[in-house]
């Protein structure tokens, strides 16, 4: 697999990869974590989530168990014997006892038996995309803005400000960085999926429209040849 560096400046707007052979649960999963500001790839077998895994940075992998190609057990035991900070959340049909446990003892971080509760995998990928960064308060405060990922709430001054997924995602890689030089690429690989061009202008369309919905005096500096900070 191809080697890559992990960064380790402080960052929480998740990247997730989904791995499930049902192509429309696997679809719907992936477009609901993208409306909570995720950035989401997926891929419906075990061989396409081991290639995806040796090339990107994710947070967490949503990995069904039962996989074509490659069997979900067989990717977990790879993902846990590269040594990455990736968290793995399992999912399976089967919801007998010996079958979690079986699959905790894979590696896997978490265990969700289908059916699920869309809100409840929500709040399993966000817990264990929090253990991938070093600890910091849920809720995040900086310069007048107050930012709740859980809730998806922004306010600035008191005032909530309505933003869209991506400016959310955004923001929240910015608060987290606590005052350090975030930059375009970064937010890229951090706020939008693989799919996206790299060499678009959609980091810096979407920094211009949060500057305006945040309001006056501007918060995110930008940093000639560097990037953006709060």
């Amino acid at each position: 697999m191809e080697e890559r560096s992990h960064s380790s400046w402080k960052e929480n707007a998740l990247r997730v990869l989904v791995v499930e052979d049902e192509q429309l649960l696997a679809d719907a999963v992936a477009t609901g974590l993208r409306r909570e500001a995720m950035a989401v790839d997926v891929v419906y077998d075990g061989g396409a989530a081991l290639e995806r895994v040796g090339v990107n940075d994710y947070d967490v992998v949503v990995l069904d168990r039962d996989l074509p190609v490659v069997h979900g057990d067989d990717v977990c035991r790879q993902i846990v014997g590269l040594g990455l900070p990736t968290r793995v959340l399992m999912l399976t049909a089967a919801g007998d006892v010996s079958d979690r446990v079986e699959g905790l003892e894979l590696g896997a971080d978490d265990y969700l038996p289908k059916p699920f509760a869309f809100t409840e995998l929500t709040a399993r990928v966000r817990a264990l995309g929090r253990r991938t960064t070093a600890a910091l308060p849920p809720v995040l405060e900086r310069s007048g803005i107050r930012l709740d990922p859980n809730r998806r709430e922004v306010t600035r001054d008191g005032a909530e400000v309505h933003l869209a997924p991506k400016e959310f995602a955004v923001l929240e890689v910015l608060m987290r960085s606590e005052g350090s030089v975030v930059s375009a690429e970064q937010l890229l690989e951090k706020a939008w999926d693989e799919n996206t061009d790299p060499f678009t202008n959609v980091v810096r369309v979407t920094v211009m429209t949060l500057r305006r919905k945040l309001g006056e005096p501007p918060v995110i500096v930008t940093v000639p040849g560097s990037g953006y900070r709060i």
